[in-house]
């Protein structure tokens, strides 16, 4: 009879017609996504006013730019804040339940982002290292929500459209980019003008206006804001019912809970669902956990494949996304430092930086939305990683063909389509599957481990692209960075990345069509 119980509430929810709940949990779930773009986007802004902010010495030919370790940990510790809170709130929404969790998130966010706007310090060094203490906790914050909002969404959606609705979660991050963008671009135009300033090349100490100072707070604090807004509706919202029902046996509040925000016959016939009938059926298996010979033998593979596929996208998804001005700076299309003031140089970089967002980035977003449904997971994935390896290698190989002044505009193109291909394929595909493979009581923590991985890899790109793109003369590196292996060679690593990104999409399985339930194996224990 339990699982009767159970049945009648998991399949109301399967079968349930798309409502307006369902794009309202969009935007409440997204919210945090959009703070995570707007950060990541906004920092490779900033990151070369704060050189010039702080780090900036007198005669020197060209304007300070943040020391290597600064710059490490200044585009990278929000990243090892949201490993440490993928896991954290990965754990606690299957031990405590999606929703008692979901607004501390939300908080960390919000208090956080507008700390980092008020950073301090009365040294250079200082300041940077208060900087780092908020971007820790920001990205502490941000890191809850990916295992909670992919669960909430997915616990919620129908089989039908379930796929795009927790794509469509993802997809604010196309929003936060293209924000940050934008806000970073009328910010650094206002300041611009209101404080002119002549180029460093003419004078140096009159091209950084002190009130540059405020432009990167600024930019900084304004992604605060969007997740206050929805702070409210995100504590209003119940509890997932399948969350109720599988986890915390309880069918009855299961139907109470969907029916205050669903359109949806949920209808329990006892109040309570009795797992230790089906405990007696399958003792071992029934709950079973995740370090268990159960667990590895059903869901070992599903989980090294998550794990690996996000892993290996985040190390080239992030190299690129962070040091996009490196590489346009590299190949010419961003004018050199010294030809520019302060803000100016940060209005460039944002510049160039939205448009490729604008062109690539967010149609690539809603490219999966639109298809995920209806292509499938697997393929698009598969997809993703094929033409990302592709292009990166066109990219790589006659690197010095697109170094030159004429070919600027189709290097260009060619990074886009990487861009295009990563979010119409592993970027989206890599968060979405985690949250339908595995069993409702491991769910969030298994979308954790995998999101964790992730950053692990992004971390690594972080890191990583930023000593290794240098130039192997040691002369034309970067101040205080030790020569690399120059920008070809990068490239063709990150080619081989996604590649190998590829051969472990194989083994992840198809979860178009079906109910969260058959996935698991929850409906034969």
């Amino acid at each position: 009879m339990a699982r009767d119980q159970q049945a009648v509430v998991l399949n109301a929810l399967d079968v349930a017609k798309t409502q307006w709940y369902h794009f309202t949990a969009i935007v409440i779930a997204g919210m945090g996504f959009f703070t995570d773009a707007y950060d990541i986007f906004s920092i490779s802004f900033i990151t070369k006013l704060l050189g010039r902010v702080y780090y900036t010495e007198q005669g020197a030919k060209k304007p300070g730019t943040l020391p290597p370790n600064v710059s490490a940990a200044v585009s990278s510790v929000a990243l090892c804040g949201t490993l440490a809170g993928q896991l954290c709130f990965g754990w606690l929404g299957d031990k405590l339940g999606r929703k008692k969790v979901y607004g501390i998130t939300l908080m960390l966010m919000v208090i956080s982002s507008i700390a980092s706007g008020l950073s301090f310090g009365s040294t250079p060094n200082g300041a940077m290292a208060t900087l780092c203490f908020f971007r820790f906790w920001l990205g502490f914050g941000i890191g809850g929500d990916y295992p909670l909002s992919a669960t909430i969404m997915s616990e919620y959606a129908n089989k039908k459209t379930r796929g795009a609705f927790i794509a469509a979660v993802f997809a604010m991050q196309g929003f936060g980019i293209l924000t940050a963008g934008i806000v970073s671009i009328i910010v650094s135009s206002a300041f611009d003008h209101a404080y002119k300033a002549p180029p460093y090349s003419v004078d140096p100490k009159a091209s950084l206006v002190p009130q540059a100072d405020y432009v990167w707070r600024i930019i900084l604090m304004f992604g605060a804001l969007p997740a206050a807004l929805t702070y409210y509706w995100r504590s209003k919202m119940p509890e997932t019912a399948r969350y109720t029902a599988l986890v915390e046996n309880n069918a009855k509040q299961a139907a109470v809970d969907m029916s205050k925000v669903l359109q949806v016959n949920l209808e329990s016939e006892e109040g309570n669902v009795e797992e230790k009938v089906i405990e007696q059926q399958h003792p071992d298996k029934a709950s079973f956990g995740l370090v268990t010979k159960e667990f590895a033998h059903r869901h070992g593979l599903h989980l090294l494949g998550t794990t690996t596929t996000w892993f290996l996208l985040d190390i080239a998804y992030y190299s690129q996304n962070l040091f996009q001005k490196d590489i346009f700076s590299a190949i010419g299309w961003i004018p050199a430092a010294e030809t520019m003031n302060a803000i100016e140089e940060l209005y460039t970089i944002a510049r160039a930086q939205t448009l490729i967002a604008l062109c690539s980035l967010v149609p690539g977003y809603w490219f999966t939305v639109a298809f995920i449904d209806r292509i499938g997971r697997f393929p698009i994935q598969l997809m993703g990683f094929f033409f990302m390896t592709v292009f990166m290698f066109a990219l790589a190989i006659p690197y010095h063909h697109w170094t030159l002044k004429p070919n600027r505009i189709g290097f260009v193109v060619l990074y886009s389509l990487t861009f295009f291909f990563s979010n119409f394929g592993p970027n989206a595909t890599t968060f979405v599957v985690p949250a339908e493979i595995f069993p409702a009581r491991l769910r969030s923590t298994c979308h954790g481990i995998s999101a964790a991985a992730g950053k692990a890899g992004a971390i690594v790109g972080g890191f990583g692209f930023l000593y290794a793109a240098q130039s192997t003369n040691p002369a034309k590196t970067d101040p205080g960075y030790p020569p690399g292996i120059g920008m070809k060679n990068s490239l063709i690593m990150l080619g081989t990345i996604n590649f190998f990104g590829m051969l472990f999409t194989l083994l992840l399985p198809e979860s178009k069509g079906k109910t969260l339930e058959e996935l698991s194996g929850e409906n034969e224990e």
